[in-house]
């Protein structure tokens, strides 16, 4: 039976709304830092690694813009995510 393959035997748990607003403070934390990375590594780019870390820079503070207006709609303040910074990627390290 072809089907078999796309059987779960595991049922999907929801996250909480406390989980997602974790989720995305991670993610902005991580976006962020990869935007400070992009910039970093650009001026030392050259060639065709110009252009890549441009990209990679519009991406990045795409993403990061996005994300922000999420968190504010959902009235997360950027001071919480600077303040959860350090300690949520030390749970990371622990797990």
């Amino acid at each position: 039976m072809p089907n078999d393959y796309y059987v779960r035997e595991e049922k999907i748990v929801e996250k909480t709304e406390i989980e997602k607003e974790m989720d995305l403070i991670k993610t902005i934390i991580k976006t962020r830092e990869d935007l400070k990375a992009a910039n970093r590594n650009f001026e030392y780019a050259k060639d065709d690694l110009v252009d890549y870390y441009t990209y990679q820079i519009k991406a990045n503070q795409a993403k990061l813009d996005y994300l922000i207006k999420i968190a504010k709609v959902k009235g997360i303040e950027i001071d919480m995510i600077s303040d959860l910074k350090f300690s949520l990627w030390d749970e990371e390290d622990v797990s």
